[in-house]
């Protein structure tokens, strides 16, 4: 059987080096409060919810008062994925 070539591979030659660039960090200070307010505003729409036995916050809505307080919960989320 006949012996296969060896493939010469070529010498690594490293990447050449990047330039580091100058990160621009602005200032993100109303991340924080934002989400905060959001949770608890969430968190405050959904017990209000519960302890006025369907009453409150907006009465029309009905059970839709639950998802508008996740809403809210959500959107706090939302906001602090800005945090850095």
């Amino acid at each position: 059987m006949p012996k296969s070539r060896i493939r010469k591979k070529a010498d690594f030659t490293p990447p050449a080096a990047k330039q580091a660039q100058a990160i621009k960090l602005t200032s993100r200070a109303w991340v924080a409060p934002v989400m905060l307010a959001m949770f608890v505003i969430g968190l405050a729409w959904i017990v209000v919810f519960y302890v006025t036995d369907g009453s409150l916050p907006i009465d029309a809505l009905d059970n839709w008062n639950i998802v508008v307080g996740f809403g809210f919960i959500a959107a706090g989320f939302g906001v602090s994925t800005q945090w850095k």
